[in-house]
Order: structure tokens, then C-alpha cells, then sequence
């Protein structure tokens, strides 16, 4: 069998490509943490709903309806095996989280009989045949490392990060995952990088498949990460405990769009390809505000204020409108674009238009970086 490329756009933070599903087209990002074959909007007809399936994610779990899938096709290749499922879930805020058009998303599954190559630097996927033996490779520890999957995690590809004391955590290789990596504070406990008695600042809120988690950023130390060694990077840390007691959390796009990855599932071996200079990453400055458009909405709504952050300090609050951003109008803008504009460099100031009860609202707030050390 001849390998088989398929060409992906890269979104906001993610992975986008194209695939066919039961005769329909369909756009997905793809998901290594998800280890089914694929979850898709509720809205996109691929077939009648025949079965339900139990799905589990960073804090819970939840029950969704399935579809047969009888054809799965990448790159001219059809990929779908007996007993694949599709599972339908409320999936709308994807096309403006990503930023380009995506119907759901693509789990691991379709690719365990085969290794998979994720390239960065060609922005393609390269299924190759399992004879294509990643283990025979030999690594030079500077640009090219071989790792070893762990004997746990049937559902996802686990490897070990190691911190400078010694402790280990378990992490899943999550190319949906958009940050560097994400844990638990209890997580942060056991290996002796968060106190205890501490209250973590700056407390935001982050999308999961069963809905909103609290979360804080904090910065880590030099580590390495599934045999990387890796300078001072900037991590998700889920106020909950994880729901499964064998995986501490994910690394994520942040750290993989550095390498070219290929995953040999059948050997239990994962090879990085280092593509940039470092690996590392920081977070920039913001305002600490969170606004959302609902459904069928013209504006958005500021529905999280960080604590302690600029937006709070100008006497930004839950419930206002967002109107403008240094001058720009909102109305034809994504979630992400509203973000980006927020987002810049530390010090610097951001002018926001919002409405309160019909009033207009001018203020200014300087960016900050809401980071835990």
C-alpha cells in the first residue's frame, strides 16, 4: 500500500481538513485526544441516528446520539471499518472558534492500522502503510526523538513529562487541545508546583465537550515533555480534578505544530521531527474579559470578567455589550477575532466601546499578562 497525503489548513490553533462521510462532504478538525472516529453537528445530515455512546472528557462525561458510518474518505482512500460510528452533538460555535468552516471533528480512530506522519512544515497528513516501521528510526536527542507510548490509555496515545524534580505526569498526545498543554491543580499538587494553601489569580473559563470548566494559566518550568526537553512554557491548569484516574491531562497544538509527528500506534512509538528553533511558548497580554454573540445575536455580551484583570479595573461588567475595540465595529466578526483584538503586548492600551441598559460606555485598559508564575 502506498502511502496517502491529505492536505490540512491550519485554523486558530488547530488542525482543519476535508474528508467524506456516507457520500457527504464534510470539513473537521482533527483530534487525537477523541478517540472515536468522528463527532459531527447536529444540523449536518450524514444519516439517521440508529445508537448512543458515552463520551468522556477533561472533567465528565456525556451521552450522544450515533450514526452508522458505512464510508469514511481521506485523500481518495476509504478509511471506514465495521461497527464506526459518528456521534451527533450541538457543535455550531466550531466554524467561528477555528475560524474556517468545520462540521466536527475527527478522532484517532480511523488511523490505528496505519501510521500516521502529522507535517507541520508540508501541512499535510501522511497515512502510511504499518509496515512503516517508526521504531527502526534512530534519534539524535537534539531535532529528532523517539518515544515510547505507554502501556496505559487503550483510548489515547499517553507519554510521560518529567519536571525538573523528577515527578512524572501522564499526558495524552491532543492535537485539539489549542494550548500548549493542559493539567489539573491537583495534578500541580502531586508533583510539587503549586502550593496547596495558594489561590491561583486570574481565574477564566474553558470549552470542553461537557461544557464550561474554570481554568488559570501559569507558567511552567523547563521540563521535558514526551522526551523533549522544552524551555519555560505557559499551561491551562482545570480548577477540577481530571475524570480519569490513568491521564493528567494533554500537550496540545501549542507544543505539537513545532514537530513533524508520526504516530506508530502498532509499535507504541511516537517520532518528533523539530521544526522551529524552540520549543516554548508564552501567553500575550490581555484585557481579562470574555465576550460571547449568541445565536441569531448582532452583538456580544461580556459574559466572564477575570478577576482582578484590566476590563475589572475600568469597570468593565458581566452583562455589558461590546461594541468596538480601538475603533473597530464587531458586528462581522468571529469570537476568535474578538479575542485576537484584545489580545497584544503588556502595557500596551486597548479602547473599548460597550453599551450598559442602552447607555454607551467609553473606556481604556491596559494590557496585562494573566499568568500565574
Amino acid at each position: 500500500m502506498q502511502p496517502v497525503e491529505v492536505p490540512f489548513r491550519v485554523g486558530a490553533d488547530a488542525i482543519v481538513l476535508d474528508l467524506e462521510v456516507n457520500g457527504r462532504k464534510v470539513s473537521a478538525m482533527f483530534d487525537t485526544g477523541f478517540s472515536g472516529t468522528l463527532a459531527i453537528q447536529e444540523g449536518v445530515n450524514i444519516g439517521a441516528a440508529s445508537g448512543t455512546q458515552r463520551l468522556r472528557d477533561f472533567v465528565g462525561s456525556f451521552e450522544a446520539k450515533t450514526v452508522p458510518i458505512k464510508t469514511l474518505r481521506l485523500g481518495g482512500r476509504d478509511l471506514a471499518a465495521p461497527d464506526m460510528s459518528a456521534v451527533q452533538k450541538p457543535m455550531g460555535h466550531m466554524t467561528a472558534s477555528y475560524n474556517t468552516h468545520t462540521d466536527g471533528i475527527l478522532g484517532f480512530e480511523p488511523f490505528r492500522d496505519h501510521v500516521l506522519e502529522i507535517n507541520f512544515a508540508r501541512k499535510v497528513l501522511v497515512i502510511h502503510p504499518s509496515s512503516h516501521d517508526v521504531s527502526a528510526r534512530t534519534p539524535d536527542g537534539d531535532r529528532t526523538f523517539l518515544t515510547r507510548l505507554l502501556p496505559i490509555g487503550h483510548d489515547s496515545l499517553e507519554m510521560s513529562a518529567v519536571t525538573p524534580s523528577g515527578k512524572r505526569m501522564t499526558l495524552a498526545l491532543d492535537t485539539g487541545n489549542a494550548f500548549f498543554a493542559v493539567t489539573h491543580r491537583d495534578v500541580l499538587e502531586r508533583t510539587e508546583l503549586w502550593d496547596p494553601k495558594a489561590e491561583p489569580r486570574f481565574l477564566k473559563q474553558a470549552y470542553v465537550a461537557s461544557g464550561l470548566v474554570d481554568n488559570f494559566l501559569k507558567r511552567m518550568p523547563p521540563m521535558t515533555v514526551f522526551g523533549v526537553p522544552i524551555g519555560s512554557s505557559v499551561w491551562s491548569i482545570i480548577a477540577l480534578p481530571s475524570s480519569t484516574a490513568e491521564s493528567d491531562g494533554t500537550v496540545g497544538f501549542g507544543f505539537l505544530k513545532h514537530f513533524n509527528t508520526t504516530i506508530d500506534f502498532g509499535r507504541r512509538r511516537v517520532w518528533f521531527e523539530r521544526v522551529s528553533d524552540k520549543v516554548e511558548n508564552d501567553a500575550p497580554a490581555e484585557v481579562g474579559l470574555i465576550a460571547r454573540r449568541a445565536p441569531r445575536e448582532t452583538r456580544f455580551t461580556v459574559v466572564r470578567i477575570v478577576k482582578g484583570g484590566p476590563a475589572e479595573q475600568v469597570g468593565v461588567r458581566e452583562g455589558d455589550q461590546l461594541l468596538g475595540v480601538d475603533g473597530q465595529d464587531l458586528v462581522n466578526l468571529a469570537d476568535k477575532d474578538v479575542e485576537q483584538l484584545l489580545e497584544g503586548a503588556a502595557g500596551t492600551e486597548v479602547r473599548l466601546a460597550l453599551s450598559r441598559h442602552g447607555a454607551p460606555i467609553r473606556v481604556a485598559a491596559v494590557r496585562q499578562s494573566l499568568v500565574n508564575p
